[in-house]
């Protein structure tokens, strides 16, 4: 029983150790949701009021503008 204790304890002080490694890199990335807000609202409106019959198409260049900031992020989109 005391085997178990001692390996139960050093498994979870292990856990506990690396939990703030993983907490710390998941903190400095941002939330995809937070950065290239510009782009985003460039891309949203240039998409919403395109009066072109293939707004994609008519939109590329700030949608790649969007892409490029996303990636500079490490989001792939």
């Amino acid at each position: 029983m005391s085997a178990q204790a001692t390996s139960s304890s050093i498994a979870s002080r292990a856990a506990a150790a690396a939990a703030p490694a993983i907490s710390q890199s998941a903190e400095s990335k941002p939330k995809p949701c937070c950065v290239c807000k510009d782009e985003k609202a460039k891309r949203d409106e240039c998409m919403l009021f395109s009066k072109a019959a293939d707004p994609q198409k008519d939109c590329l260049t700030t949608i790649d503008q969007y892409r490029s900031c996303m990636a500079g992020f490490g989001f792939k989109v």
